[in-house]
């Protein structure tokens, strides 16, 4: 650590990442890569991040603890066309993360995670600078030439990869970002957001038979002292507490139990989640709450730890910039709330439960200006052409916690939010257009805040997905710093010709539902 009498520091890099979310730091590593392919020499790269490195690197899937990895999902049919495993066929960078940080199909140990990302960035020889709050980006003309740190410091760059939730260094070089869904017409709403936490000691078989025995009561409408608890967790609602028991139970009337597959838990049902509101004495609505345990996503770890995905807090758009400019870290309020979490879970059976240190902050706006903006719709009919595609993913339109005002509007357009036949899952083809910026274009945006309208940030939020357009937008950078070009310059059809040539291009198996025409309409209404 350097004196506070020291001069600040003035560094140049050929490429800077800023912001250490995990498709970030892939596009660094394959920038470097590529870069070297090319001129058997690596470029000079820089890592610079918000948070605490010492905490680990690798955001939101590390210090925020998301361990359950949302994957690809690709129908049936499709895997046998193509002869695909049941992920389908990740980038080659995203592959490799997996195999070096052990993951078996869904769970991410964060602690493996930080060490592979380490060793990858070890291997180009990129430098790390973390606890940084930025004071402001320099430009020359269009350009960003320079991050200046408000203890002064400054690193200056010729590439810049941004892959914050908030596109907070775009933002800084004058980028407009949309607030919340304001591609929708709602600037206030946002997606909810999400404390982390682990359970040690719950066994798998005790969560287990906790969860069957609630299911068990909750349904038993001749038990009263559950059905009173039921009540509790519905706030008194009769018409919720219907809900909530009709869906402890599938289409044939049988209970909801959590499905069990080798590295993670799907809990199905909400058993668990009236439990818990009903010891809280809280409502199990987000709207009502404010906060909920949701039906968990649960990665099984090593030495006995559960990661759950389940604790949601609403927030608007306003305070989801406000969390992600504050580092992610979690309010008093929700550490308010998590306390309570720690003591349910340990009357059920757990001996610790902790949080992780950073939130998972779903998404915050997206910016203005992409080369190319990506929409829903246009996912849903297949994504980018296959001649310059560089790889595929399916997911669904996931708007966990939902989009506040959402229904209203679309209500007042003939709509019911509940029953849009057209949000069938995409299977789309990646590229990387929308992730570039034209009026910054040394600039690249690789998150949930990338170029995305309507519905596509939310399948365009996830992880995997980024590790692709990453891969691509790392593999243009090196192109750009070879050949002296705009990043905002190349093209698709260039990098898919280099991911060819060095082996690397993934199954091409996206596929164009004609309901995308149905959802475009919708898009563009919700727009007005």
């Amino acid at each position: 650590m350097r004196s506070v009498s020291s001069a600040p520091l003035v560094q140049s890099y050929d490429i800077i990442a800023f912001g250490d979310e995990v498709p970030g730091i892939l596009a660094l590593v394959c920038a470097a890569r590529e870069y070297y392919r090319r001129k058997n020499q690596h470029p000079r790269t820089l890592l610079i991040l918000k948070g605490n490195s010492l905490l680990g690197i690798g955001g939101h899937l590390v210090r925020g603890g998301l361990s359950y990895l949302d994957r690809s999902a690709v129908p049936l049919s499709i895997r046998q066309t193509h002869n695909l495993d049941t992920f389908g066929d990740p980038a080659a960078i995203y592959k490799e993360f997996l195999r070096r940080a052990g993951v078996l199909a869904i769970a991410l140990d964060p602690r493996k995670a930080d060490a592979a990302l380490r060793e990858m960035l070890r291997e180009i020889g990129a430098e790390i600078v973390s606890n940084i709050e930025i004071e402001s980006a320099n430009r020359w003309e269009q350009k960003i030439t320079g991050i200046k740190l408000v203890n002064g410091d400054t690193y200056f760059g010729k590439y810049f990869i941004d892959s914050t939730v908030n596109a907070e260094l775009a933002q800084a070089a004058g980028v407009r970002k949309l607030k919340g869904f304001e591609t929708f017409g709602l600037p206030d709403a946002e997606l909810s957001v999400t404390l982390v936490f682990e359970t040690q000691g719950l066994s798998i078989d005790r969560l287990r038979n906790v969860e069957y025995l609630y299911l068990k009561r909750f349904t038993n409408t001749g038990d009263a002292i559950a059905q009173s608890w039921l009540n509790v967790a519905a706030g008194k609602n009769a018409e919720l507490a219907n809900q909530l028991r009709k869906d402890l139970v599938d289409k044939n009337g049988n209970p909801k139990n959590m499905y069990v597959g080798k590295d993670y838990i799907d809990i199905r049902s909400k058993a668990l989640s009236i439990a818990y509101h009903s010891f809280r004495g809280t409502t199990l609505s987000l709207e009502t709450s404010g906060t909920i345990l949701d039906n968990g996503n649960v990665a099984i770890l090593p030495g006995g730890r559960l990661s759950w995905n389940a604790l949601l807090f609403d927030v608007n758009a306003d305070q989801a910039e406000a969390l992600a400019l504050g580092k992610a870290l979690p309010t008093p309020e929700m550490l308010k709330e998590f306390a309570y979490i720690s003591k349910w879970f340990q009357s059920i059976g757990a001996t610790t439960v902790k949080g992780a240190s950073e939130l998972y902050i779903r998404h915050a706006g997206n910016i203005l200006g992409a080369v190319d903006p990506l929409t829903g719709s246009r996912m849903l009919a297949g994504g980018v052409p296959s001649s310059e595609a560089l790889g595929t993913f399916g997911y669904h339109f996931d708007v966990r916690g939902g989009i506040s005002g959402l229904g209203t509007k679309a209500s007042t357009k003939g709509y019911n939010v509940d029953n849009l036949q057209f949000l069938v899952p995409p299977l789309f083809n990646i590229g990387i257009q929308h992730a570039l910026v034209q009026d910054v274009p040394n600039l690249a945006v690789i998150s949930p805040g990338s170029g995305f309208k309507g519905y596509a940030c939310s399948a365009g939020r996830i992880v995997e997905f980024n590790c692709g357009v990453g891969q691509g937008v790392g593999i243009a950078a090196a192109i750009a710093l070879n050949e002296n070009r705009n990043l905002a310059d190349i093209s698709n059809k260039e990098v898919q010709n280099v991911l060819k040539t060095t082996g690397q291009l993934s199954k091409i198996y996206g596929k164009n539902y004609e309901l995308a025409a149905d959802l475009d309409k919708f898009e563009r209404e919700m727009a007005a």
